[in-house]
């Protein structure tokens, strides 16, 4: 099986996808207007202490506090002292106080209306090894199976770990000498001394450490010996990645690939899975389907024939389609990270044998995963019951959000994800194109969104195109859709961008007080701004306004009073 990663870096966003013979079975998104708070230490006090719980809440800062469960707040014992009996009998109100001042971890993203959860049981993660130091244990990845192997590794990491604390040997220690665990430990051990001081100083919350960023968490995780082939559109980052790998692993340096193309995503054909996986249906190479539902609780999964008819009876052509949907399955809970309860209703089968083919398929599937997934066996309805650990949102999570047009039922894609998926097809218009001036038509939030604050985003997609774009809002526009058009037409431009005119009158709502200047209030009308005068505290009224003057990407107006 050949296996190959392919990050694009974006202005706004990288992304990265994992690709097993060509196909994307795994996504990762990191936005800098939403960074990932997985891995980051902090300082943070204690906000209510929950005894009928059983668990705490941390302000670390964040806009929702942390929730922190008795046994994630128990001192670390080694594994001989874990046990669920120490667990259950714990009581939190003799761990924590009222106003406590502890170091967590975030160890699940916060999802929908939920806080992060944290621990006290802190983890630094390595190329090679992961440091605990709050638990004096040494551990050997389950997926290193070679005995022999394992016993090395465990008296290797006995010689370098640290006095008190504990280290787990990752998988890709595997035939790794004792030099590298050392200088693995080495930098891991200094790490956590400077969180250790940054905690003895500075206020309460504080962020004590944030962990790497996408493309080094790649590199340290997802980048082994086993992957054949890095590629990257990015020289900037190409270079960063060697200068890395020159310090943690020299021999994966002739893997790693630079493609400077124009859309590496679409080249790859990801962009096209990417749009397959936000959609409830996928369809099956033999002809079936799978519809996948994911709700608060659970997702379900459900397998028909479709337009598979088969070809020699009813049992055979049951058969086929559950295999392929097996197949398929494993693929769509990593490539869109669906966690937590999963329920598989397969397409009843009448014999034992082929009940048990279908589950070992995919419990050979589930075995590519490295996010902790279990098969909990087929209930007596004939639904396989499945559990996938969940740390951080789904891809659906990141890419959409709850549809305006009917009140959360469906979703659609978010005005970011519009915004900057059509800010690149206004890139490619630009190079195809010899008019001089691009015209761009867009859902009020979306227009909003590529004009961006005070018209900054604006200014950015002409200086880049060297053409000069307008851009309008209009209400009639689904947010999911952009109209991108040349324009040699003058009189066509002129229409395009009298959103409204001077003189003009009109009755507004006052959406928010303007950012720099609070006595001012902000309308729009159709994505355009409306900077009122005099406004800011008419928040959440409909007011009369005169327009005073117009200019390219806002205008003046005045209350009429």
């Amino acid at each position: 099986m050949f296996r190959e990663i392919v990050i694009n870096v974006g202005d706004e966003e990288t992304r990265a996808a994992m690709l097993e013979d060509r196909v994307p079975v795994e996504i990762f998104i990191e936005r800098s207007v939403n960074q990932r708070l997985v891995g980051n230490i902090y300082k943070g006090r204690v906000e209510n202490v929950l005894p009928g719980m059983q668990a705490a809440f941390v302000d670390i800062g964040l806009e929702k506090n942390a929730f922190l469960y008795v046994e994630d707040a128990m001192p670390a014992r080694s594994p001989d002292g874990q046990g669920s009996s120490s667990a259950l009998g714990a009581n939190i109100c003799d761990i924590l106080k009222h106003g406590q001042e502890i170091i967590v971890q975030i160890v699940k993203e916060p999802i929908g209306t939920k806080g992060p959860r944290v621990t006290t049981h802190i983890t630094l993660p390595g190329r090679y090894l992961v440091l605990m130091p709050t638990v004096d244990y040494i551990g050997i990845s389950r997926r290193i199976e070679n005995e022999k192997e394992r016993e090395r590794l465990k008296e290797l990491a006995g010689r370098v770990k640290p006095e008190g604390m504990g280290v787990i040997v990752r998988t890709v220690a595997e035939g790794v000498d004792g030099e590298d665990l050392a200088q693995d430990i080495a930098l891991l051990n200094k790490l956590w001394k400077k969180i250790v001081q940054r905690a003895g100083h500075g206020p309460v919350p504080n962020l004590l450490h944030r962990d790497l960023e996408l493309i080094q968490r790649i590199l340290r995780d997802v980048f082994t010996e086993d992957v054949d082939r890095l590629t990257i559109d990015s020289r900037y980052e190409y270079e960063k990645i060697l200068d890395l790998l020159d310090i943690t692993g020299s021999r994966l340096k002739f893997k790693v690939v630079l493609e400077e193309r124009d859309d590496i995503f679409r080249d790859y054909g990801i962009d096209q899975e990417l749009d397959k996986a936000l959609k409830r249906k996928v369809w099956l190479k033999c002809g079936g389907y799978i519809v996948i539902d994911q709700a608060e609780a659970l997702s379900a999964i459900d397998v028909n024939t479709g337009k598979f008819v088969g070809s020699t009876n009813l049992e055979d052509t049951v058969l086929r389609t559950n295999l392929d949907a097996a197949v398929e399955i494993a693929r769509q809970l990593r490539l869109r990270n669906i966690g937590g309860i999963i329920i598989v209703d397969f397409i009843d089968m009448l014999k034992e044998e082929h009940r048990q083919q279908v589950l070992q398929v995919l419990e050979e599937e589930i075995k590519k995963d490295k996010t902790k997934t279990n098969i909990l066996g087929i209930t007596q309805l004939g639904l396989v019951e499945m559990t996938r650990k969940k740390v951080r949102p789904s891809l659906g999570e990141v890419m959409q959000r709850p549809c305006p047009y009917c009140e959360g039922r469906g979703k659609v894609l978010s005005e970011e994800t519009v915004g900057i998926h059509f800010k690149n097809q206004i890139y490619q218009m630009a190079r195809q194109t010899t008019a001089e001036t691009i015209l761009v038509e867009a859902n009020p939030l979306v227009a909003a969104r590529l004009i961006g604050s005070g018209g900054a985003n604006l200014r950015e997609l002409e200086q880049r195109t060297g053409k000069n774009v307008y851009i309008r809002g209009s209400q009639g526009q689904h947010i999911e859709s952009v109209s991108v058009r040349p324009s040699y037409d003058k009189s066509d431009i002129q229409a395009q961008t009298l959103a409204v005119q001077p003189g003009q009158v009109l009755e507004v709502r006052v959406e928010e007080p303007h950012v720099t200047n609070i006595h001012d209030g902000i309308a729009r009308v159709d994505g355009f701004i409306l900077d009122i005068e005099g406004a800011g505290s008419l928040v959440g009224e409909s007011v009369p306004v005169e327009v005073t003057k117009v200019y390219r990407t806002y205008a003046k107006a005045r209350l009429i009073k």
